[in-house]
């Protein structure tokens, strides 16, 4: 056997065999140039040797431009004589069969493809005499005994009135390398894949489309979807027709169809499975219309159920959810929250949504969505429209703006039907918004019309005018309290009389009144009522026989100036009026600036709150979480209490939300933090077997990067797991989404540290947020516990929260556990953990230790 030459030797030899015949057609035109010079040579031979040259150098020519373009194709080109004997190979055919071309040419075919037949050349003869091409795939044999597949392009041509055979091969290595690694690729995924024809014939199926659909190795997934026992349905569970199947629809336009929810239903099994199936067509080369499609496809059957049963917990409860990307002006709407708006199509647009509204009530949403989208605050509005069908509905809209997110300004929120508690109230406040005795409009109803203006017309000016009877204490004690109110119902028609129909009049409470008129275009018109009131409060009163003076001391105050809210205005008003009866009755007083420090009072709360952790004004009760089969404490939660020197026990509802809106929260909870983790240290050093603590974390501890430092400071100050702290937060934290409470997210994950939203249901609970975030357990809210077992709604709502939780694999407890009852329904629902005053309320160290020990002895 001969040695193979290296690749440099094979490519010289290459090139020495393809120059040949260039150089004898080089050697005679230098013979005949030579020729030519010979100044002796005759005329008539000198033209016919002159021919010669140019032809034979117009022939040199071409034969080097055919052998340059036969040696530039890329792929392997041989030329067969009609036998399969090799007469031509180019440059790639060599290198690629690593042979030298004198031990290829003249050589049968076989000698680069030993395993044909050898009547090989009888089939691909056939194809060419009828004017075809023949494809084949083989494997090719190298000069080093290696082998590599090829796939061969046979066509004929004739050359010097003989046939000829030229074939064109083409390396398959990578091309099987590539199937390989893809079929590897779609074997090692977790959604299932099936490849089907353009007659939506199965090809292809890799494994997890086998497990997704129950089959068994062996089994013949064509044979399984063609046997009738499947019936394909859409989303809503109606039958599909066949050409809406997502691969149809992809084979038919040519285009991808993504994420379609499908259900398949075995009929003989029963079984129901839920798929998000993405079909993709392909394109065969060159070709205009699809030959296949790839169908991918993921099991939603948990998600599915858990997102349906959630959907029914909306509509039993009547809350729907709403999202707004006022970037791009796009509204989504749960089912329920489409329901409840009552509109077909669904709006789309916020504009849509608003033109469900009321005149009024579109203005008021206008401007606080504004409001909201600028400040990043809440929004919670009451608001009434009109179905499609003319029917009035009432609906509590209830959102927060993403905060932190410059870019994208998204409202996500909650629309709750109150349509029934608004007729309900309609039918009180119309027996109810006068008052019986004077015939007024009574307290409740005069605040609401003046809050009611407010927030439609912020910044139009309001006058509000206190007024409190002098001495009418004395005719009441005197007379009786039948002649009081006979002088009272006197007072208010001397009080319509002055005001006649320039302002609302109401009875505030007992002997004090409230008028409210507008001072848009009469700015002194305040002042000029309370003249007229006093004037006619100048003719004594006769009640009984007998005569009484009795005058009025009046105070004013106006809108914006001296108050934004009717709660405020009311307030200044009668700063001012108590000013005015000091000054000595009968008479009117406006509202100053001076008589605004009055109220300093207000702010008298965020100077204390500041100083109240430097002041060691804090401190911690803690309320047992306890199994609810035998009663042991598992836990307890930290609830935070605030004893101030001036202002007295202060409960968390006073001064929680003031926290927030100042941010001193952030400060107040990492004292929390500290002293629950110090607090557990000492417990788990007494011997106190409680597993954790759990404490209340503010949305606005996660909006920064402190609170991850914070619980890792402190649970390394007191040597504590991170398996001991519970954070607990509500969902808002989610809503806000924004890039400081994903990272806080993630550095809570990696100290250990378990998370669990409270009051879970009674916000905007995204399953995608819930999925997406290390959370690892819910926390009922009691709003819902109050009303089991007996209210159907509350009860659909706790097995909602419930089969979420259990599907996720999420830790439950339930919350304002008060009753025997409410126990036994909850630990029949499958709820291990609970806590409430049916335990134990929230309790000092010394009597949270007392009790676990009580506990453990029974």
């Amino acid at each position: 056997m001969k040695p193979e030459p290296p690749a440099s030797a094979g490519t010289a030899a290459c090139a020495a065999a393809d120059a040949a015949p260039q150089v004898a057609a080089t050697d005679a035109l230098a013979a005949l140039d030579a020729a030519l010079r010979d100044p002796q040579l005759p005329a008539h031979l000198r033209d016919g040797l002159e021919r010669a040259a140019d032809a034979l150098r117009r022939e040199r020519d071409e034969s080097t431009l055919i052998r340059e373009a036969f040696d530039a194709i890329p792929d392997l080109v041989t030329v067969l004589d009609e036998d399969g004997t090799v007469v031509e190979i180019n440059r790639n055919g060599m290198g690629a069969h690593r042979r030298l071309r004198e031990d290829i040419v003249g050589q049968p075919i076989h000698v680069l493809n030993p395993e044909l037949p050898k009547d090989h050349l009888a089939p691909v003869w056939e194809s060419l005499n009828r004017g075809d091409s023949y494809l084949i795939e083989v494997t090719n044999k190298r000069g080093d005994g290696t082998r590599f597949p090829v796939e061969v392009h046979s066509a004929g041509f004739v050359h010097d009135g003989a046939r000829r055979i030229i074939a064109v091969a083409r390396d398959l290595s990578r091309r099987a390398e590539d199937e390989l690694r893809f079929r590897e690729l779609v074997e090692s995924i977790d959604r299932g894949l099936i490849v089907q024809d353009d007659a939506l014939r199965i090809v292809y199926a890799n494994s997890a489309a086998m497990r997704l659909l129950s089959l068994h190795s062996g089994e013949s997934i064509a044979d399984e979807l063609r046997s009738g026992d499947w019936m394909v349905v859409d989303e809503h569970g109606h039958e599909l027709a066949p050409e809406r199947y997502p691969s149809r629809v992809a084979l038919d336009t040519g285009a991808v169809v993504a994420s379609t929810v499908l259900g398949l239903y075995h009929r003989v099994r029963r079984e129901l499975i839920w798929l998000a199936i993405t079909a993709v067509p392909q394109f065969p080369p060159g070709g205009d219309r699809p030959h296949q499609v790839f169908a991918l496809f993921s099991n939603i059957t948990a998600l599915k159920r858990d997102s349906a049963l959630f959907d029914r917990a909306q509509a039993l409860a009547q809350i729907g959810g709403w999202e707004w990307d006022a970037g791009r002006d796009r509204l989504y709407l749960t089912f329920e929250a489409q329901r409840i708006l009552g509109r077909e199509p669904a709006p789309t647009k916020i504009e849509e949504l608003i033109g469900c509204l009321l005149p009024l009530d579109r203005h008021r949403l206008r401007n606080t969505l504004e409001r909201t989208l600028a400040g990043g605050r809440s929004l919670d509005l009451e608001l009434q429209g009109l179905r499609a069908d003319g029917s009035a509905f009432w609906v509590r809209a209830i959102a927060d703006a993403g905060v932190g997110d410059v870019v994208r300004q998204v409202l996500t929120g909650t629309l709750q039907d109150i349509t029934e508690r608004k007729l309900e109230e309609e039918q009180l406040r119309i027996q109810a918004r006068s008052d019986p005795l004077t015939g007024l409009l009574n307290r409740d109803a005069v605040q609401d019309e003046l809050e009611r203006r407010l927030d439609a017309f912020p910044h139009a000016p309001l006058g509000v005018l206190y007024i409190d009877l002098d001495r009418f204490k004395v005719v009441n004690d005197i007379l009786g309290h039948a002649a009081g109110d006979r002088l009272l119902a006197s007072a208010a028609r001397r009080i319509r009389q002055a005001v006649g129909d320039r302002a609302q009049i109401a009875r505030f409470g007992g002997d004090e009144f409230l008028v409210v008129c507008s001072l848009d275009g009469d700015p002194t018109c305040a002042e000029r009522l309370a003249d007229a009131i006093l004037e006619v409060f100048g003719d004594t009163f006769r009640v009984d026989g007998e005569e009484f003076t009795i005058t009025a001391s009046i105070g004013i105050a106006q809108s914006p100036l001296d108050g934004r809210t009717a709660q405020q205005l009311i307030q200044s008003a009668d700063v001012a009026m108590y000013d005015s009866k000091r000054r000595g009755r009968n008479s009117w007083q406006a509202f100053t600036p001076e008589l605004a420090e009055q109220q300093l009072h207000r702010l008298q709360l965020e100077t204390h709150l500041r100083r109240a952790v430097h002041n060691d004004e804090f401190h911690l009760v803690y309320q047992p979480q306890v199994n609810l089969h035998d009663g042991r404490v598992v836990a307890a939660e930290a609830l935070i209490r605030w004893r101030n020197r001036s202002l007295g026990e202060m409960s968390p509802d006073r001064f929680i939300d003031h926290a927030e809106t100042t941010g001193d929260i952030v400060g107040i909870g990492g004292w929390v933090l500290h002293e629950a983790c110090r607090q557990l240290r000492q417990w788990r050093d007494q011997g106190l077997g409680i597993e954790r603590v759990a404490v209340n974390v503010s949305y606005r501890q996660f909006l920064g990067d402190d609170l991850g430092h914070t619980v890792a400071a402190a649970l390394a100050e007191h040597g504590l797991p991170g398996s001991a702290l519970e954070l607990e937060f509500t969902e808002r934290v989610l809503i806000e989404d924004a890039p400081d409470t994903v990272r806080t997210f993630a550095r809570l994950r990696e100290l250990g540290v378990s998370l669990s939203i409270d009051d879970f249901g009674e916000g905007y609970s995204a399953l995608n947020y819930i999925r997406r975030l290390p959370i690892h357990g819910l926390k009922l809210s009691q709003l819902f516990v109050q009303g089991v077992p007996d209210n159907q709604s509350d009860v659909a709502v706790c097995q909602a929260v419930t089969g979420i939780a259990r599907s996720l694999g999420l830790g439950l407890v339930a919350e304002g556990v008060e009753t025997e009852r409410q126990r036994a329904f909850l630990r029949e629902l499958g709820v291990l953990i609970g806590q409430g005053f049916l335990f134990a309320p929230g309790l000092a160290p010394d009597e949270l230790r007392d009790y676990c020990l009580a506990q453990s002895t029974h």
